[in-house]
């Protein structure tokens, strides 16, 4: 288990106000799966893990309570566009938990113009 980032509390109000820590983990178990699963962006873009969960563009809810679907523009070569979910620790919550990347993964402009169009838009960074 390591703390691979901070999230900003006020950012993910929008989620949920019962947020009970800022830390983030990635546990083995989920490295695994992104591994597993989502083998080239584990390779190619594993390090913008931190960035899209701190600073992410938007936050979309989830399927899940407590979870927030957060989606980050990446420009490098090309625009990467970037979907992590995160489940957020609340009061109701084993105190010992934290906050949790469940998957990364990249996302193709179609999905992403999707998932802003059909999904309720928590968080949009460019909108006080």
């Amino acid at each position: 288990m390591n703390i691979i980032a901070k999230i900003h509390k006020d950012i993910y109000r929008c989620v949920t106000a019962d947020i009970i820590t800022d830390d983030v983990i990635l546990t083995n178990e989920r490295l695994q799966h992104i591994k597993q699963r989502h083998p080239n962006d584990y390779e190619l873009y594993l390090e913008y893990i931190k960035s899209t969960v701190e600073d992410p563009d938007y936050i979309i809810e989830a399927n899940k309570p407590n979870s927030a679907v957060a989606l980050k523009d990446i420009i490098i070569e090309n625009n990467i566009h970037l979907k992590v979910i995160v489940r957020l620790v609340t009061s109701n919550d084993n105190p010992e938990y934290k906050n949790s990347v469940i998957t990364f993964q990249t996302i193709r402009d179609k999905e992403w113009k999707r998932l802003l169009k059909n999904k309720t838009i928590l968080y949009n960074k460019n909108e006080p």
